[in-house]
């Protein structure tokens, strides 16, 4: 078996402009468990959307982009649904910006001999495949954007922007998170961002530099956290969308927090939904409630809902839902990008120490 025998038949990514969901929400609603809450979890992330106020923030983790979840994030993007992003590594970086480059997941199997895979240079993510080769010149490209720009400390949020640019000077006409924050001034941030492809091409950059005796490129998560506490400070109400859980979930619920601690008064996450699979009762991160987030003081009880369901099962109706509701067309752009070019209370250079009041 060749490797063209494994990897022929590409994943495509939902289209959720096509198909009006929302009589299907309206009727879940009316019924009971994940059905009525999904239909709850749909109408707020609606209010929060016509919330003109609002600054919403989309979390995202698992592997979502290889699983066609791409143009849902997208639409939601360019019907101004989303105003920053806090993710995984693997949906920015191995997932979203490996495709802009040109290339494709593949839906597989989890029946494969994985062994027969590894000797293919074929890895697999559960029933979907993806050539472990081109994957390489994704890191090397990670790689070739450090080396291209200045030597010295960057937040996930500022070395992502450079990335954007990267693929609109390359590859203008990329469907791509990544280029498409970049020109609607959506900041993502990836606080473990070594957890990626983006590791191996920055370590090929900094063992490089080092050797030859050179400056290098370095990630700093503290500048993550300082950055999107300072779109709390200014955005002032805020909304989640929480697609799974891990860093990105707690990273953004303790923006709150790190707010308070900086002298700032500001309110809770007015709006939460998130959606996942996990289970509360082991005490884990990624299933603790929106509730339990309560008791830290970073999410309002008012507006939130838990889904206890399969992301490409929910994603879609939930994002369908907001799209063809319409509330989106009369909200403006918010671009929390700008905010990191314009003085402001607190430093956002990702490497200045926070300005004194």
């Amino acid at each position: 078996m060749q490797k063209s025998d494994l990897l022929h038949t590409a994943v495509e990514h939902y289209d959720i402009k096509t198909v009006n969901v929302v009589p299907v929400i309206e009727m879940m609603e009316k019924t009971a468990f994940q059905a009525r809450n999904l239909a709850r979890a749909a109408e707020i992330v609606d209010e929060m959307v016509a919330d003109k106020n609002c600054g919403i923030i989309l979390t995202l983790a698992g592997s979502l982009i290889s699983a066609g979840q791409k143009n849902v994030v997208l639409d939601m993007m360019r019907s101004n649904m989303v105003d920053a992003i806090v993710s995984t590594g693997a949906n920015i970086v191995d997932q979203d910006f490996f495709e802009a480059l040109g290339f494709r997941h593949y839906r597989g199997t989890p029946f494969t001999s994985d062994n027969d895979l590894r000797e293919r240079h074929i890895d697999r993510i559960y029933d979907t495949f993806i050539d472990e080769d081109e994957l390489r010149v994704c890191d090397e490209t990670i790689c070739k954007i450090a080396n291209a720009i200045e030597p010295r400390i960057y937040s996930s949020r500022a070395f992502i922007y450079e990335m954007g640019k990267y693929l609109d000077q390359n590859f203008p006409a990329a469907d791509s998170i990544v280029l498409e924050a970049y020109r609607r001034g959506i900041p993502i941030f990836v606080p473990a961002f070594s957890d990626c492809s983006a590791g191996f091409g920055l370590v090929f950059h900094q063992v490089s530099r080092q050797q030859s005796g050179e400056g290098y490129v370095s990630i700093d998560s503290v500048a993550d956290f300082r950055e999107l506490t300072q779109i709390k400070i200014e955005s002032g109400v805020t909304g989640l969308i929480m697609l799974g859980g891990g860093v990105p979930k707690n990273f953004v619920q303790d923006i709150v927090v790190s707010a308070e601690f900086l002298g700032y008064d500001v309110e809770m996450h007015r709006y939460a939904v998130q959606i996942t699979v996990a289970d509360e009762r082991d005490g884990a991160l990624s299933g603790s409630t929106l509730k339990e987030a309560n008791s830290w003081g970073k999410v309002d009880l008012a507006k939130e809902q838990m889904v206890y369901g399969e992301i490409t099962i929910t994603l879609p109706l939930l994002a369908g839902y907001a799209y063809h509701k319409g509330s989106w067309r009369n909200r403006e752009a918010r671009r929390f990008n700008e905010i990191f070019d314009k003085p402001s209370a607190l430093k956002a250079t990702g490497y200045a120490e926070v300005a004194a009041k």
